[in-house]
């Protein structure tokens, strides 16, 4: 079955983030939407037909994520991903920053010291500071071929006290895949410094051609132990209002401390529609999936072609995963500010400016190309004008 990407879906009035809260974000409603991470597709009829058919029994009581639809999780992670996650290890959370706030709620004291690596998605600094633990940052490096780790600096920070470090893994923004080999190294410094890691890899089904999603725990027993794993099939599918999300805990006593705090809060039972998008998406998605992640490897060559031949100024950082881009305009010399208001003002556009992700995000910014090609051209061209009229 072909599926049809470049399709116009008019999402306006629908309760839409993306579209419906432009006015309320940016003051300004006429703006064509890059930023909220969400895609402009339509699910897979899968997953639609098992909303509808769930709907139609007309009876929305109590609900619990089924063993089928657990099994479903599991067979998708072991063929897509090479991980066996035993029955037991499965938790749930609304959703996974929901998850990440919960598990630094169970898993760490107020004053503890949590590490992130920005530029970062910013819940991870909010979800820190406002459960009163100690944000420190463990940035990551700029090199010509991308963005890395820097473990040296992230020793200093274990050596005075470190308790957990959040890892984004694939990476929001910057795209990268961490390899088996960073990992690994991570993974030392967390044994020797004793430290563990909750791994945000909500991204991992959204991986482009020549690169492989490892799951950082599936890489040793030890960091099976001191490994939580956060994923869900919202960015896989675009389901992410459904409200369903997998927290994986090997640790016996991690994970029951964990299942304490869900329990208490009374957010074990989950999402019946939820549920049954989860366990569509996971055993009939695949084929979608699969011509997904060719249309934005389209998409994204659009991109760094366009940005090549019409705005050479402004560089794409080329991504490993996600149908996000970080793209790097300090050549522009302006400012985050002035560089806002030319987009709002001028492009007519709404993106995610790169200090929102934390201070290395100066000078850069992040576009978001699930959408249909016709608007991502739409939107290269009114970059294009802006930047053009600032040169004259």
């Amino acid at each position: 079955m072909h599926y049809n990407f470049d399709e116009i879906i008019d999402r306006k009035n629908t309760d839409c983030i993306k579209y419906d809260k432009l006015d309320k974000v940016f003051g300004k409603k006429d703006l064509l939407p890059l930023w909220v991470a969400d895609m402009d597709f339509k699910v897979p009829p899968c997953i639609s037909k098992a909303i509808i058919k769930r709907a139609n029994h007309e009876i929305y009581g109590y609900s619990f994520r089924n063993d089928n639809c657990i099994k479903s999780v599991q067979n998708w992670l072991q063929t897509r991903h090479n991980w066996s996650v035993n029955t037991e290890w499965v938790s749930s959370s609304p959703g996974v920053v929901t998850g990440l706030s919960l598990l630094l709620m169970s898993l760490t004291n107020e004053g503890d010291k949590i590490a992130v690596q920005p530029p970062v998605y910013y819940p991870f600094f909010h979800i820190v500071n406002d459960t009163n633990r100690e944000l420190v940052y463990n940035p990551l490096i700029r090199t010509d071929t991308g963005y890395v780790m820097n473990y040296k600096q992230l020793e200093e920070l274990a050596k005075n006290g470190l308790k957990a470090l959040i890892l984004c893994n694939p990476h929001n923004p910057v795209g990268r895949v961490w390899t088996k080999k960073e990992l690994l190294q991570l993974g030392d410094l967390a044994k020797t410094y004793d430290f563990f890691i909750i791994s945000d890899e909500i991204h991992q089904d959204l991986i482009f051609k020549g690169y492989k999603h490892v799951p950082l725990a599936s890489l040793s027993e030890n960091l099976n132990q001191r490994t939580i794993t956060c994923i869900a099939p919202s960015k896989t599918f675009n389901v992410a209002g459904l409200s369903s999300s997998i927290i994986i805990i090997a640790n016996p006593e991690l994970r029951k401390k964990y299942k304490r705090m869900v329990s208490a809060l009374h957010l074990n039972l989950g999402n019946l529609f939820g549920h049954a998008a989860m366990l569509a998406g996971y055993e009939e998605g695949a084929e979608w999936l699969e011509q997904l992640m060719k249309y934005l490897e389209g998409n994204v060559s659009l991109v760094r072609d366009y940005l090549q031949e019409h705005i050479p100024d402004i560089k794409l950082v080329e991504p490993e995963a996600t149908y996000l881009l970080w793209l790097d305009y300090r050549t522009l010399g302006i400012s985050t500010k002035e560089l806002h208001d030319l987009f709002i003002n001028k492009a007519g556009l709404a993106v995610n400016n790169g200090t929102q992700f934390g201070p290395e995000g100066e000078g850069y910014l992040r576009i978001n190309i699930g959408c249909p090609r016709s608007i991502v051209m739409e939107a290269l061209d009114k970059i294009k004008l802006t930047v053009n009229q600032l040169k004259k």
